[in-house]
């Protein structure tokens, strides 16, 4: 896996912690899976974990609706760094 699109999903789950209209809990989880994206495990476990995280928070009915389309984007990005 390529650790730069690594790196570019984090960042993009960073812009998703910094946004202040998201609640608390989903900002944490996704915190969270950003941390795993930046651990020093495998690749694979790194991007499992993330998926996971993302996953858990992705149908929460607080979400408001642009943060859920970017949870979609990282979500397919994640999937996508799997399969390879």
């Amino acid at each position: 896996m390529n650790s730069a699109k690594l790196m570019q999903i984090a960042g993009m789950l960073e812009d998703l912690v910094a946004d202040t209209s998201i609640p608390k809990n989903i900002r944490k989880a996704l915190s969270d899976a950003k941390d795993r994206l930046r651990s020093n495990d495998d690749d694979s476990v790194k991007v499992s974990a993330a998926i996971y995280l993302v996953e858990s928070v992705s149908d929460d009915i607080n979400m408001p609706s642009h943060a859920r389309t970017q949870i979609w984007a990282i979500m397919g990005e994640l999937e996508a760094s799997k399969q390879k």
